[in-house]
């Protein structure tokens, strides 16, 4: 991989969270060389993924992450409950990855509700399986992370969704205003396994590390249907939501559109001067005039190119300088609303999405219930983390009025939650006291 880092030099590598030195010293001289050289394969690299070190790290990080058990039910909890129970789980992976006998466990295939009321399939690997994932992506992602292009947002070190809404934001005040907000049909299940491993290969020649992530993406998925049937499948397409690696691979499977419409001398980018703005699955592309020509090259590259399937339903063209027009993405709602203070004028107002209000008032509903019998401190301090959180995201543009009508509702469940309790004598009021002053006394969070 090169000569050591000169002294100097190390001082300079910004630390990663999470990371020990030398970990973020190599994936800096990964990063480094992909960078230097846009065309180099990387053919050595599989010894790096049983390091010690970056086993260890790799363990911290899923363990910051949490999540449930897999197939094999071991959580982290009982892992942990066991003498030296992560230790002997990396000298046992150690030990496979060196020996090249390490074999990924099934898939468990779980789903969880949308807000449209369908579920969505995710995929959970054991943790044994996760902590090879993650060792796996420790190694390869500076890579990658070489060759993205700005425009994507998602599942990136150093970047997220703020930073997707503010180039949105930007470029409409630019006057880009019209949008192709677009929909991806079952993006993660239909990714082709050929066509992402090619991908793959334009800069990882070591065939261990190509074996590993093809046996990432063949597991055995076992489902059960609401009967309770158990049934077991292997992948023939797709990247499981809920796999450590598959954002990442997602990322490497949509950078080939990324970099066509940045660099294509017929794209939108030269003739349009569109912009796209990708988070993950979900993009749009913003122009000042959406015509048929640029919705034909975004679609010819998606579904052509990709092999990938537009939703037509769900995708659509917005045209912000129409009347109540707005663009939905990652939770925001973007519109032109009238001055606030009666000029002839309009603002470019930006603020959570009805989707996102109405989701929280769910989680507020939930939490505030009848059956909650935990005691009022503990319904407020478990509702302030939903809270708070929520704030964290959607504290952008002009949230004040959602704010405001969220604290209303949080009053009003509160209000019902302590009047079904009335006969346990809990109310916690003073003399005089408001429900309000009350509750922000006990330390409910206001948005």
């Amino acid at each position: 991989m090169g000569p050591n880092i000169p002294t100097t030099e190390r001082n300079k590598i910004p630390p990663e969270r999470g990371i020990s030195q030398k970990v973020s010293e190599l994936r800096w001289k990964l990063g480094n060389k992909a960078k230097l050289e846009p065309k180099f394969r990387f053919y050595a690299l599989y010894d790096r993924i049983f390091r010690r070190d970056v086993l260890e790290d790799a363990y911290a990080r899923i363990r910051a992450n949490n999540g449930s058990a897999g197939v094999d039910l071991v959580s982290f909890a009982s892992l942990e409950e066991e003498v030296d129970g992560p230790k002997r789980l990396i000298d046992l992976l150690e030990k496979e990855l060196k020996e090249k006998s390490y074999k990924p466990r099934p898939i468990k295939r779980v789903y969880i509700p949308k807000t449209n009321g369908k579920l969505r399939p995710l995929g959970i690997p054991c943790i044994r399986d996760r902590l090879v994932q993650m060792a796996v992506l420790l190694i390869i992602e500076p890579i990658f992370e070489a060759d993205f292009e700005e425009c994507s947002y998602g599942f990136r070190p150093k970047r997220g969704a703020h930073g997707a809404l503010g180039e949105i934001h930007r470029n409409i005040k630019e006057g880009k205003t019209e949008a192709y907000d677009a929909d991806l049909a079952s993006y993660f299940d239909t990714i082709d396994h050929k066509e992402l491993l090619e991908k793959v290969q334009r800069r990882i020649a070591d065939r261990h590390v190509l074996s590993l992530i093809k046996m990432f993406l063949e597991a055995e998925i076992i489902d059960k249907d609401k009967d309770g049937k158990i049934s077991s499948k292997r992948a023939q397409q797709g990247t499981p939501q809920g796999g450590v690696i598959s954002p990442l691979l997602a990322n490497i499977y949509l950078h080939d559109f990324d970099k066509a419409f940045k660099q294509n001398p017929d794209s939108p980018f030269f003739f349009a001067n569109a912009r796209l703005v990708r988070y993950a699955d979900d993009f749009v592309v913003l122009a000042r005039f959406m015509g048929k020509r640029v919705t034909q090259w975004i679609e010819t590259a998606i579904e052509s190119k990709l092999k990938l399937t537009i939703n037509r339903e769900k995708t659509k063209i917005v045209k912000l300088s129409e009347e109540k027009e707005r663009l939905n993405f990652l939770g925001y709602s973007f519109r032109f609303d009238r001055d606030l203070k009666g000029r002839r004028l309009k603002y470019l107002n930006m603020f959570p999405a009805d989707k996102s209000a109405a989701s929280l008032k769910a989680k507020i509903k939930e939490k505030t219930s009848r059956s909650n019998v935990n005691s009022l401190i503990d319904v407020i301090l478990d509702l302030n983390m939903t809270l708070k959180g929520w704030a964290n995201y959607f504290g952008l543009g002009y949230p004040r009025k959602v704010f405001r009508e969220i604290n209303y509702y949080v009053l009003q469940r509160f209000h019902r939650f302590m009047k079904n309790r009335s006969q346990r004598k809990c109310d916690p009021r003073k003399p005089g006291e408001s429900l309000y002053s009350c509750l922000k006394r006990l330390g409910l969070y206001s948005l």
